[in-house]
């Protein structure tokens, strides 16, 4: 609780970051419908779901930027209910469809990466300046991919694999522009110091 008096009212109770506690409240709803869904009719209400969380997503930063309400808790929040959202999709669906593991481990792997470099270059300093292009293709890969698995259980085995394997590209590709960042940050710093 000693965390939430540095910020101020305004910042917990901003609309970018209500709309942000509402993504956190969305997580166990889809959970919960995706689980108990053994129907077409549930599986789409379970993608609706996602789609609203995506949604307050697109909207928290809009209008953050556009009004000018952007805070140092959003800048926290935002993508902890980024990566929660994305880790929730993976792990229901690691139940139900076979190679989903291996996106799992690498979504795991990079986040575990993310979090690692982050610290390290906040401890010397400095830090990434927010998402970048790479980063916001794969993760707009990431939702589609998502939205179309939970939504259509039925795909067929090999749609569900390209789907996949293009997700998982798209993932790769960023986790590795995202390592060649942090690279070139550490060797500014590096450069900077000598």
């Amino acid at each position: 609780m000693k965390l939430l008096t540095k910020f101020s009212k305004k910042d917990l109770w901003g609309i970018p970051n209500i709309l942000c506690y509402i993504r956190f409240l969305l997580i166990p709803v889809f959970v919960v419908t995706y689980i108990r869904a053994d129907e077409p009719k549930q599986y789409i209400q379970a993608a609706a779901v996602v789609f609203l969380s995506g949604l307050t997503d697109f909207l928290d930063g809009f209008i953050a930027r556009r009004f000018d309400m952007v805070t140092e808790l959003g800048k926290i929040i935002d993508p902890l209910a980024d990566k929660l959202t994305q880790a929730s999709l993976i792990f229901v669906l690691v139940v139900k469809i076979k190679w989903m593991f291996l996106l799992l481990i690498l979504f795991v792997v990079m986040q575990l990466f993310l979090l690692v470099a982050g610290l390290v270059m906040l401890k010397k300093g400095t830090k990434l300046s927010g998402a970048k292009w790479f980063g916001k293709v794969s993760t707009t890969v990431f939702y589609a991919t998502m939205l179309l698995l939970v939504a259509i259980p039925t795909l067929k085995i090999g749609v569900t694999n390209i789907l996949m394997m293009v997700c998982g590209a798209f993932l790769l590709l960023s986790f590795l522009l995202y390592i060649k960042e942090y690279v070139l940050m550490y060797h500014n710093l590096k450069n900077i110091k000598e």
